[in-house]
């Protein structure tokens, strides 16, 4: 349908083409930014530091707790008692015991203190061609090892 006179036509159209082209010069006149690209003075690439958060986890990975397998029994297996042995006892203050192959000497120390509360000065450890490991446990001046002996039933 066309318009019924033309200044009627002007207006209608020539009113949304004057925002149009002002939007456009305004754009022409403004210089377009581009990026500048950082110079990079070193060959290694340096990951950023992002934000890292604490583990919060929303439930057990494992549902039971586990146990310490090397405890005071499996630790100490037997006192040794032969001739040898029993002069150490008599005549250093040291006991003599066959132990776990994987057991350290911190262990030992721990073990024999619980089991028959006596304090060792020091812990010597061999392991025998056998292939078993045998501790000597030094005790302190204050523990008689014939005492903790007969308490075992050595003697």
């Amino acid at each position: 349908m066309a318009p019924k006179d033309k200044k009627a036509a002007a207006s209608a159209g020539g009113d949304g083409a004057a925002k149009k082209a002002g939007k456009v010069a305004k754009a022409v006149k403004g210089s377009v930014a581009r990026k500048q690209r950082k110079v990079r003075t070193n060959v290694h690439f340096f990951r950023p530091k992002t934000l890292i958060k604490k583990r919060d986890p929303k439930y057990p990975r494992r549902s039971v707790e586990s146990r310490e397998r090397m405890d005071k029994y499996r630790i100490i297996q037997c006192p040794v008692t032969t001739e040898s042995a029993m002069k150490k006892i008599e005549e250093i203050n040291t006991l003599v015991f066959l132990v776990d192959i994987k057991a350290t000497k911190l262990n030992i120390k721990e073990a024999v203190k619980q089991m028959y509360d006596v304090k060792c000065a020091k812990v010597n450890t061999l392991i025998r061609p056998d292939g078993k490991k045998k501790a000597y446990v030094h005790l302190t001046q204050d523990y008689d090892a014939l005492d903790v002996a007969n308490r075992i039933g050595i003697i």
